[in-house]
C-alpha cells in the first residue's frame, strides 16, 4: 500500500518543505526516536495538519480529501462513535454497497476494515484527511446529540457506571440505560463540556433558577437556558457523592476531586462547592491531559509556539544546573502546563525529578509526583523536606504560599538543585515583593533566583473567518500602538463561522515575559533601585515585556487588539507622538 518514496521526498515534491527542513526534522527524529516524523513536523510548525495528510496520502497511495466543507454527519450513524474515535476516521460517502472513509492514519486502515467488515456488508474505500478536521467533525456529531438541551426537556441523559478497576466510566452509548434524571443531567453536562473543550463547568444558583456555564478559551458561555431551581440541590448532592464529600453539610465551602473514563481515556476533575444566598454553587475544573500534549503523551515547549528567541531563552533556563526557575501569573494562565513542558525537556533516565503539587494535575512518565494532603499533615513545606532526603536532581513545587515553603525551596536551589515553582503575582517584578512580604531575605532570594517567567493566555483568531481591519491614527493611540511604526501593519478582528462556533476564535496561545537575573540585575534588586531603573535595565538586556509580546501576536495576525487589551494594560503613548 505504501509508496517506496520516503516521507521527506514527498514533502519536498509537494513543495511543503525544503531539503534543509527535512534534514533538520530527521536530526530531531534521531534524538526523539519514539515520535513520528509527522508529529515532529506539526510540533515545530514546519507543516500544518492538512499538509501532513496530503503527504501521507501520497506515501500510502491513497486519495486525499479536504473535509473543511463537509458538514454531513448522517453517515456517522452507521458506525459506533467509540470506533470512529479510537481509530480517528469518519464515513464520508456511500454509493450502493461501497463506503468511503476518511482516516487520519493510513496504517490503521486494515484494523478499521476488519472492524467494519463485521458491522457492515459493504466494500470499504479509504482516503486520508486532516486529523484535526476529523476530530472536529466527531466532536460536532457527538455534541449534536443535544444532550444538554434534552436535559432541560425530558432529562434523558447518559449514565455513570463503575468499572472493575473502580474508575467511573462515562459514555453516551448508555443514554437510555439509567432512569435517574439527576445522574443523567450531571453526566450529560460533563460530556457536553468535554466535547466543547471547556476548562471549567460552573453550576450556579440564582433567582432565575440553576444556570450552567462553561469556560471555553478563558471566556464564560452559558450552556443552556436556566433549569428549574428544584434540580439545583439534587445536582449539587450528586456531584458531592461523586467526590465523596459530605452531602449534609451545606453551610461551609468544600473541595474534592473525582475521576472518569471518557472515550477510553481517564480525565481528572477538581470540584469546589461554595454556599451562596440562593444555594450552593459548584465549579468543576476539567483536567484533560489529551488537550495539552502532542498526541504521543509528551508535553513540548515547542508546542507553545513562542518566538524563536524566547523559546531558546526559556529552554536555556530549564537546562540550568541549579537555582530557582520561577513562574508567575493569575489562575488559569497556563503556568503548570508550561512547567510540565519544561520538566519534559530535561526528563531522562539519568535525572531524578520529584514534584510536590496540590493537586497533581497530570501524570508524567518517569517522574515521581506527590500529592499535598493538608488534612493528613502533608503540606508543601513538610513534603519538600522529605523530597530533599530522596536525592533529587530537579524539583517542582506546585506553588509557594508561605514563608516556610519559600525558605526550603530557596535553600534547595542554593544547594545544587534546580527548583521549578510558581507564585501568584500580576507581573514579573511584583514576585520579588511577594517573597519579601513572606519574610524572605532579599539577598538569599537573589542568590538562588535564575529567572522569572510571567505568562498569560490569549485567544487565537479563527483562520477561516478572521477579517482585516484598518485603524485611524487616533484609534491606534487609544489601543497603545504607535501610528508612525504600525500604520502599514495588517490587523484583524474576529468574525465568527461554523468552524469556531460563531466566536471568531479557535484555541489559545501562551505569551511570556522572561526576566533573566544576571549579577547586575540582582544588585539592583538588593540595593532597592526604582522599578523604572530595573525595567530599563531589563529591556536593555533583551527582556520582552508582556505588553510588547502580546502586540507582536496582534501584528502577526494571531489575535486581536481587543483580546490583547483584555489580558494586558494599554500603555499611554501620547507623550511619544
Amino acid at each position: 500500500m505504501s509508496d517506496p518514496k520516503k516521507f521527506g521526498d514527498w514533502a519536498i515534491e509537494l513543495g511543503f518543505m525544503t531539503e534543509k527542513q527535512v534534514n533538520h526534522i530527521l536530526d530531531k527524529k534521531a534524538i526523539s526516536s519514539q515520535r513520528k516524523i509527522g508529529q515532529i513536523c506539526i510540533a515545530t510548525g514546519v507543516l500544518n495538519d492538512q499538509q501532513l495528510a496530503q503527504i501521507l496520502a501520497r506515501q500510502y497511495a491513497c486519495d486525499y480529501i479536504n473535509l473543511e466543507n463537509n458538514n454531513n454527519t448522517e453517515l456517522f450513524k452507521l458506525i459506533p462513535l467509540h470506533l470512529m474515535t479510537q481509530y480517528q476516521f469518519i464515513p464520508v460517502r456511500q454509493k450502493e454497497d461501497r463506503l468511503q472513509i476518511a482516516i487520519a492514519e493510513p496504517m490503521n486502515f486494515f484494523k478499521v476494515a476488519n472492524e467494519l467488515d463485521m458491522l457492515l456488508n459493504m466494500d470499504i474505500a479509504v482516503a486520508v484527511a486532516s486529523k484535526n478536521l476529523i476530530t472536529t467533525l466527531l466532536d460536532k456529531f457527538e455534541s449534536s446529540q443535544d444532550m444538554l438541551a434534552s436535559a432541560s426537556d425530558d432529562m434523558r441523559l447518559p449514565l455513570v457506571q463503575t468499572s472493575d478497576t473502580g474508575e467511573a466510566v462515562l459514555s453516551i452509548d448508555t443514554v437510555d440505560a439509567q432512569e435517574n434524571p439527576i445522574v443523567k443531567l450531571v453526566d450529560s453536562t460533563i460530556i457536553d463540556a468535554i466535547n466543547k473543550k471547556a476548562s471549567d463547568i460552573h453550576i450556579e444558583s440564582s433567582d432565575q433558577g440553576m444556570i450552567i456555564r462553561y469556560r471555553i478559551d478563558g471566556i464564560l458561555y452559558q450552556a443552556t437556558d436556566p433549569l428549574d431551581v428544584k434540580y439545583q440541590s439534587p445536582v449539587i448532592s450528586r456531584i458531592k457523592v461523586m467526590s465523596e464529600l459530605d452531602i449534609a453539610e451545606k453551610r461551609v465551602p468544600q473541595d474534592g476531586r473525582f475521576k472518569l473514563k471518557v472515550r477510553d481515556r481517564t480525565i481528572d476533575f477538581r470540584l469546589s462547592i461554595l454556599p451562596t444566598i440562593f444555594g450552593e454553587n459548584a465549579v468543576i475544573r476539567i483536567l484533560d491531559s489529551a488537550s495539552m500534549n502532542s498526541g504521543d503523551g509528551e508535553f513540548l515547549l515547542e508546542e507553545m509556539r513562542l518566538p524563536t528567541r524566547e523559546l531558546t531563552r526559556i529552554r536555556r533556563m530549564t537546562h540550568a544546573p541549579y537555582g530557582l526557575f520561577l513562574m508567575t501569573g493569575p489562575t488559569g494562565s497556563g503556568k503548570t502546563t508550561t512547567l510540565y513542558r519544561a520538566l519534559s525537556e530535561i526528563n531522562s533516565n539519568d535525572v531524578k525529578i520529584i514534584t510536590i503539587e496540590d493537586p497533581v494535575e497530570y501524570q508524567l512518565k518517569g517522574i515521581t509526583q506527590i500529592q499535598v494532603n493538608e488534612k493528613k499533615g502533608l503540606t508543601f513545606a513538610r513534603g519538600l523536606r522529605s523530597v530533599l532526603r530522596h536525592d533529587p536532581d530537579k524539583i517542582l513545587v506546585g506553588e509557594i504560599r508561605d514563608q516556610e515553603t519559600a525558605q526550603i525551596a530557596i535553600q534547595a536551589a542554593l544547594t545544587g538543585h534546580l527548583v521549578f515553582t510558581t507564585v501568584h503575582a500580576n507581573s514579573s517584578f511584583e514576585v520579588i515583593n511577594r517573597f519579601i512580604h513572606m519574610g524572605v531575605e532579599p539577598y538569599n532570594l537573589m542568590s538562588a533566583l535564575n529567572c522569572i517567567v510571567a505568562q498569560r493566555l490569549i485567544r487565537t483568531l479563527c483562520e477561516a473567518c478572521k477579517i482585516p481591519i484598518s485603524l485611524s491614527a487616533q484609534a491606534m493611540i487609544a489601543y497603545g500602538l504607535n501610528p508612525s511604526a504600525h500604520q502599514k501593519k495588517k490587523l484583524f478582528k474576529a468574525n465568527g463561522c461554523a468552524r469556531c462556533n460563531g466566536t471568531g476564535f479557535k484555541g489559545r496561545k501562551a505569551f511570556i515575559e522572561l526576566i533573566e537575573l544576571d549579577d547586575d540585575m540582582k544588585q539592583l534588586f538588593i540595593s532597592k533601585a526604582s522599578m523604572t531603573k530595573i525595567k530599563t535595565y531589563a529591556a536593555r538586556t533583551g527582556a520582552v515585556f508582556l505588553r510588547e509580546a502580546v502586540l507582536n501576536e496582534v501584528l502577526k495576525g494571531v489575535t486581536t487588539l481587543t483580546e490583547a487589551n483584555r489580558v494586558t494594560f494599554v500603555k499611554n503613548l501620547k507623550r511619544k507622538i
